[in-house]
């Protein structure tokens, strides 16, 4: 299998970890967070891997819970210990507070897993102000691609892209991760057969284990099938209460099981934007997959590969201080709609349609750009397509070509 190095979240950990001594990892299961914790490792003289679902370390915490200060040294740097799993302790956030304040100034700690460490409720001393975290994202064209503009560059003109990007490489690129997903394990093996076997189990492993583990569920059938019938949803605003009439189930219960799924990585949901836009909806989300194949309408998968680009690089960017940035969309009450919306600072950034073949330009885009005073960018999944007009701050463009020089 061909080994990928995750450099872009390497440069996060050292930047974080430069700020404080206990960072939090966390995201998809499978997503590579373990490889990634090891590669970290290989920086650190003095270092120690624990990973809560291996016995012997389990053993280890629970008859001597500070077991790293025995660390074996190799000279007089500061140890790094790697905690894997941690989060399936019952008592971990108050494990991780004593071992924070009793030794943050002699380690420098990692804490993996792959629920979203911020969002478990499992009692405990609150852990705030004792760690920064970021989340690492399966495999994304941008990340994947060689040539990036810097920060400050897509900020100044995010209309503008390194042309020299359009290349076979990012279509190629862009390609396999339509058919196979970004995940490490069946994006390097490059085969759509591989997929599907290993597909087959990655929802039910989480569902059937990590589901109903946290949540105690009894009902996990139904739970598959709620998540079952999401790829069918992607790309329009979710009806939580269409979900719960066609299952039989409460609005709570169907809303708390979406909840679960944001929280295990299965999905994320990108809510609408209503400031200065006239007759906006203001309450029903849009929901999107991490293992995206499984939408079967071609335009709803490109839109949901669109939407995890943008989505880990407002992730990042927030992670490293860069702004404060999330992802949007528009819609109104006419149910015109722009696909995505990109804020800084609450304060409308940049619009961005998404097309499987239309080349152009989208009324709504264009009504909307104007009605906000944002530059807009309708990306298409064409080859060759590039049409920038500055008289109304537009750019339609293949959506390889654009994503692959993000910062």
């Amino acid at each position: 299998m061909k080994i990928i190095k995750r450099q872009d979240y390497i440069d996060i950990w050292k930047n974080l970890s430069q700020e404080k001594n206990m960072v939090f990892l966390a995201g998809p299961r499978q997503s590579g967070k373990t490889t990634l914790a090891k590669d970290i490792l290989k920086d650190y003289p003095n270092n120690l891997y624990f990973n809560w679902d291996i016995i012997s370390d389990k053993r280890k915490l629970i008859e001597d819970p500070y077991f790293f200060e025995d660390i074996n040294r190799k000279d007089d740097s500061v140890p790094l210990v790697i905690f894997d799993e941690i989060h399936k302790y019952s008592n971990w956030k108050n494990y991780l507070k004593g071992a924070y304040d009793g030794f943050y100034k002699d380690f420098v700690f990692l804490v993996s897993g792959s629920g979203r460490l911020d969002l478990y409720q499992k009692g405990g001393d609150s852990l705030a102000g004792r760690y920064l975290m970021f989340n690492l994202f399966p495999f994304t064209l941008s990340e994947l691609s060689e040539k990036k503009r810097g920060l400050t560059e897509f900020l100044d003109d995010p209309l503008s892209y390194f042309k020299k990007n359009k290349s076979e490489t990012s279509h190629r690129i862009w390609r396999d991760l339509f058919e196979l997903s970004g995940f490490p394990e069946p994006y390097t093996k490059g085969t759509k057969a591989f997929w599907r076997k290993w597909s087959q189990n990655y929802s039910k492993q989480i569902i059937y284990e990590d589901i109903r583990d946290m949540s105690g569920i009894r009902r996990v059938d139904d739970v598959a099938l709620l998540f079952s019938l999401l790829p069918s949803k992607v790309g329009s605003p979710l009806s939580i209460n269409n979900l719960a009439g066609d299952l039989g189930l409460t609005f709570d219960t169907v809303k708390n099981w979406l909840q679960l799924f944001d929280a295990s990585f299965l999905t994320f949901r990108i809510s609408p934007w209503s400031k200065k836009v006239t007759r906006a909806i203001t309450k029903e989300k849009k929901i999107y997959l991490f293992n995206y194949p499984l939408i079967e309408d071609e335009g709803a998968r490109f839109e949901n590969m669109v939407a995890l680009e943008l989505k880990k690089w407002v992730n990042n960017w927030n992670s490293l201080g860069g702004g404060v940035f999330d992802l949007r969309y528009i819609r109104n009450k006419e149910k015109e709609e722009v696909d995505f919306l990109i804020t800084n600072n609450q304060k409308p950034f940049l619009l961005i349609e998404t097309k499987n073949g239309d080349a152009t330009p989208a009324k709504s885009l264009i009504d909307f750009a104007q009605e906000i005073n944002v530059p807009a960018v309708q990306l298409v999944n064409r080859d060759d397509i590039y049409k920038l007009k500055r008289s109304d701050n537009t750019l339609v463009v293949t959506a390889y070509d654009w994503l692959s020089s993000l910062p």
